[in-house]
């Protein structure tokens, strides 16, 4: 029977789908460049923004409750899945793709949004409703339009180089759910038992969801005289991620994790612990510091450094490559949408991301003269919103594709930290410049988080075969829609709650926001001519470089130093899975990747249903609690051996269609 576009739709992800290609090879994706497939429709449009809206309101306001933004864009592809099976035309696998594009702006936007704008009302400054907005607007806007020409390079050109663990799971949600069967039950089976897993561990106290093993004696003694932690994350969405990662990769991110937690910790503990007083940016003696003070104090600016670094590395390695993304463009606005691109390779028009960028950069400067009255103040700002939104761009388009975690916080601190000083050197500072500043940082911190949502999206579409322009188009919708719904519900708790710490006199109810006290924190103590600590971000600098030297990527590493290690060990068992599982057939190592894909959408909506019940009002985690939850030991032990337990399900739920098959 000959293949028609709609067979051709619902067929599984080619096998190359996630490794190189030999030279001369290109990849073809399950809807072909020539077929003729709904995609932009209102059904897509309307669906996405709607639940674009509906999720940014709820990622805002968990994000500033409990600190956790939602993860919309996998809950928001299984409920794609849904919606498709309602109308009596069938919503096509692309349809899906864009009601998931736009969907996804949601958490991204929120993320910029509540890490930086709630500073500015704990510093009693009170943005107007349309500045607001108006920051988050600029910023997701400035984020799509400077990864537009980096498309080619990592999701085309780099294709099978990088693991794109988010993507991957989007990807295996909607094409297993298209083609239903056997391989959607399993995701089905693993999307359920991640759910319930994750859902009981992080919300109430059944058992613990971080294992130390403090209640060791040896451990414990190793923590009280060398400040050596031990921490895992036993929770299934990190095992997924950490599968789909790969063994490479997943060892890379957690031997960052083993330098700052295991050297640069106790380092710092033998040295300092001997010091009477505090040791800038520190306020307290490090004798008295935990492992964890003083991670926070002093290696996770190491990481930034090395972050920021690794960054640079990687901005001049594709440097030839974006410039080839503006020749083939220029060339295409010269002679028109038919310069011979096909469908899936066709971009928005070059001259209209710099039309995009020229508009953003004017609105920006307006705003910002509206701050204060000097030029030289506003050009510099607006200089370094646009050189800070670029270059992050790149950050977190390689840390998303590589570990789907963009490191939106480290980021943001380092523009703070570098804004404040350049501005102070123009003599701004008060209240005025803690404004200025943090409209910076918001308006990059939306720019970097967009883009590392907006370039999973565009893997997904390369996978499926969706329109990159179409994909881009409906982004700035979704910003728009998300910029709204975020920046309006911040004003609207603004006004019922305190955000932060409670203050004397104030009877509202307050709102953590702990990322926002930390970037409110940081600008208040530069802008009032605190030192800049710039030996420990050139000490992280010197250890990127000392990366790439070895030919290890950088960002990786980097990224594995600035986050938790308690993320990243659970990581590396899942990227030991994948490893031997690997070594199997091709039907194995497909089911691996649908199990793996189901954790982490499973993981994602426990996480999401979750959030949800902490905000209800008389919630508490004692809700549920187990009898042994208290005793350290047993609750821990627990805790491992349900971990183990997901371990072996991955293993021999991969291996059974092996068997089957047999």
């Amino acid at each position: 029977m000959p293949e028609t576009n709609e067979t051709r739709e619902t067929k599984s992800l080619p096998e190359d789908a996630y490794t190189p290609l030999a030279p001369g090879v290109v990849y073809k994706p399950v809807v072909p460049a020539g077929a003729a497939v709904p995609e932009l429709t209102w059904r897509s449009v309307g669906w996405g923004v709607l639940l674009c809206i509906v999720f940014s309101v709820a990622s805002a306001y968990s994000g500033l409750k409990v600190g956790q933004v939602m993860e919309a864009a996998i809950p928001i592809s299984i409920l794609a899945i849904g919606l498709a099976r309602v109308y009596p035309r069938r919503s096509s696998l692309l349809e899906n793709v864009i009601i998931t594009s736009i969907g996804g702006a949601s958490g991204a936007v929120a993320a910029g949004a509540i890490f930086t704008l709630p500073a500015l009302y704990i510093l009693k400054l009170d943005p107007h409703p349309l500045q607001t907005i108006f920051i988050c607007l600029a910023g997701g806007c400035l984020g799509v339009l400077f990864l537009i020409p980096l498309r080619r390079y990592f999701v085309r050109d780099m294709h099978g180089k990088f693991p794109y663990p988010e993507a991957t799971a989007i990807t295996e949600v909607l094409v297993t759910g298209e083609k239903g069967g056997s391989q959607a039950k399993l995701l089905l089976q693993a999307t359920a038992i991640s759910g319930v897993y994750d859902f009981f561990a992080t919300t109430f106290q059944v058992w613990k969801e971080k294992v130390d093993f403090q209640f060791v004696p040896a451990m414990r003694a190793l923590t009280e005289r060398g400040r050596v932690v031990f921490s895992f994350d036993a929770i299934a969405f990190i095992l997924g991620l950490g599968y789909v990662m790969g063994l490479r990769s997943s060892m890379i991110l957690c031997a960052g994790g083993v330098l700052a937690n295991f050297v640069l910790v106790p380092l710092i503990w033998m040295i300092g612990s001997h010091l009477p007083g505090a040791v800038y940016p520190a306020t307290e003696s490090i004798a008295k510091m935990t492992a964890g003070d003083i991670y926070s104090n002093y290696v996770r600016y190491i990481g930034v450094g090395a972050i920021a670094t690794a960054g640079i590395f990687g901005i001049v390695k594709s440097l030839r490559i974006v410039a080839g993304s503006f020749s083939i463009a220029a060339r295409t606005f010269r002679h028109g949408e038919g310069g011979g691109m096909e469908r899936t390779d066709r971009d928005i028009p070059v001259m209209t991301i710099l039309l995009g960028v020229i508009l953003s950069a004017l609105c920006a400067g307006i705003f910002f003269g509206s701050l204060t009255p000097a030029i030289a103040i506003v050009v510099t700002g607006l200089l370094m919103t646009l050189l800070f939104s670029f270059f992050f761009t790149s950050v977190a388009a390689n840390a998303i594709a590589t570990t789907a975690r963009n490191p939106v916080s480290g980021m943001t601190m380092l523009t703070i930290i570098i804004s404040s000083a350049v501005l102070l050197r123009f003599g701004f500072s008060g209240t005025a410049g803690m404004f200025f500043v943090m409209a910076i940082a918001g308006m990059v911190c939306t720019a970097l988080s967009v883009s590392g949502q907006t370039i999973t999206d565009l893997k997904t579409g390369y996978w499926l075969g969706s329109t990159p322009a179409a994909q881009e188009k409906v982004k700035f919708l979704g910003v728009l829609a998300a910029a709204v719904a975020s920046g309006l519900t911040i004003v609207l708790l603004a006004r019922a709650f305190q955000f932060g710490e409670a203050v004397p006199g104030d009877l509202r109810a307050v709102l953590a926001a702990p990322q926002a006290s930390i970037m409110k924190a940081l600008v208040q103590s530069f802008m009032s001519h605190q030192p800049i600590a710039y030996i420990l971000f050139g000490a992280g600098a010197m250890i990127a470089l000392s990366m790439e030297m070895l030919g290890v990527p950088a960002l990786v590493f980097a990224l594995g130093m600035y986050l938790p290690l308690e993320l990243n060990t659970p990581a590396l068992v899942g990227g030991f899975l994948a490893h031997y599982l690997g070594k199997r057939d091709a039907l194995v190592r497909e089911r691996g990747v649908i199990i793996a894909s189901g954790l982490m959408a499973g993981g994602a909506i426990g996480g999401v249903i979750g959030a949800s019940l902490r905000l209800a009002p008389g919630f508490s985690k004692g809700l549920i609690t187990t009898p042994f939850y208290s005793n350290e030991a047993v609750s821990q032990l627990v805790s491992a051996a349900l971990f183990i337990g997901l371990c072996i399900y991955v293993w021999y739920g991969s291996l059974r269609g092996h068997k089957e098959e047999a």
